[in-house]
């Protein structure tokens, strides 16, 4: 049985590569999205074709997914395909809106499907109601290599197979994506060829004295990962795409070496939003965590959410507030969906998705108390 469009979509990008369209790929700034972006521009690139632009949203600034400042920023490139990798299954204004620039949208995505889908001329997400193949749960990498083996076919060597594994391990275990079926094989295989990747921002990692004290593969790996995950955007490309995707060793082990500069400042900062949560806690007593603040890093929330979630077993919103807008994230115990439970509260959001247990949102200033209401009125009868 196979994805629902996969084939599809790996025909519209071979016709688009033979008529020399231009491509852009959008990616989610996260681990998942940049493995995603990596491994389609290199299967494109093997089959001879160009990438014209690579587009990853700024979330401080614009928030998750297809943005407008993105299109508008990409306006230039129309018309042109425009794939969405890791994002865009629940930006249905943004969809609307790059049809009007000119592009043609194709979504490669594993988040939640909400009440209806974008308009775009292909979507790829297992989650969609009817797509009948058997596991749902894969990474947006891991989805985005059954892509590549779509299209490359034959072509795809068993050195790049293996190098794009790599890729897909890394995204599966830094999205939390359940280690069964697929993902299982996906991430076995993967952490086996990790030792002797050929990919120079893998193999500076191993090279680095920082992971050598490691004894094993998989130790090393929640390190690799834990760093990867460290946001530092230069030029509009996150630190992950530009060690992943440098051909340089140097390069690479220079940008481990900025990245692990930052680890005690990011650290700390962590533990100042978490000691602020938990004081505006003390005396609360509601079914939900609903807290934000200008002054919250809209990257590091998404560690403290979850670290709060484990500790009280409650559904927890964390935002950062800004001038006009607050944009947010969610984690939520297993037994509740934290995408279900925005649903029931979707007409006070401009844009929310993602998974059960890791999801994000976006909505004006002055819908936060009724959200908040809403959230809390709908979580009692859990």
């Amino acid at each position: 049985m196979e994805i629902k469009n996969l084939k599809k979509a790996a025909r519209r990008i071979l016709k688009a590569i033979k008529d020399k369209e231009k491509i852009i790929l959008y990616g989610d700034a996260d681990l998942d999205g940049a493995t995603s972006v990596i491994i389609l521009q290199d299967s494109i690139k093997s089959l001879g074709g160009k990438i014209s632009a690579v587009y990853f949203p700024d979330r401080e600034i614009e928030g998750y997914g297809i943005t407008e400042k993105g299109l508008i920023f990409l306006g230039k490139e129309a018309p042109a395909l425009l794939v969405a990798l890791d994002c865009g299954i629940g930006n249905f204004k943004e969809a609307k809106l790059a049809k009007d620039f000119g592009f043609e949208v194709m979504i490669i995505d594993h988040h939640e499907i909400l009440d209806k889908l974008p308009e775009a001329k292909i979507i790829v997400d297992p989650k969609q109601k009817d797509d009948r193949y058997p596991f749902k749960g894969l990474s947006c990498a891991g989805l985005t290599f059954k892509l590549s083996e779509a299209l490359l076919g034959n072509k795809l060597t068993e050195s790049l197979r293996k190098n794009f594994l790599e890729l897909v391990a890394l995204a599966t275990i830094a999205d939390m994506m359940p280690q069964e079926s697929e993902n299982k094989i996906f991430t076995e295989e993967g952490l086996s060829f990790l030792g002797n990747s050929w990919r120079p921002g893998i193999k500076a990692f191993l090279e680095i004295e920082p992971f050598k004290k490691y004894p094993d593969i998989n130790q090393k790996v929640y390190k690799i990962i834990s760093i990867l995950n460290i946001r530092d955007v230069k030029n509009g490309l996150p630190a992950s795409f530009r060690l992943l995707s440098s051909y340089s060793l140097e390069e690479a082990k220079g940008i481990i070496e900025e990245l692990l500069g930052k680890t005690e400042a990011r650290k700390e900062k962590i533990k100042e939003i978490e000691a602020e949560v938990e004081k505006r806690l003390k005396g609360k007593d509601e079914p939900i965590i609903f807290e934000g603040d200008a002054d919250f890093d809209l990257i590091l929330i998404s560690s403290v959410a979850s670290t709060i979630c484990q500790r009280y077993l409650k559904p927890v919103f964390l935002y950062k507030k800004m001038i006009k807008e607050s944009h947010g994230t969610v984690r939520t115990p297993k037994q509740i969906n934290g995408v279900s439970l925005m649903k029931k509260c979707s007409e006070y959001l401009l844009t929310y998705g993602g998974h059960p247990q890791a999801a994000g949102f976006r909505l004006k200033n002055g819908n936060l108390e009724k959200f908040k209401e809403c959230l809390i009125k709908n979580s009692q009868r859990i």
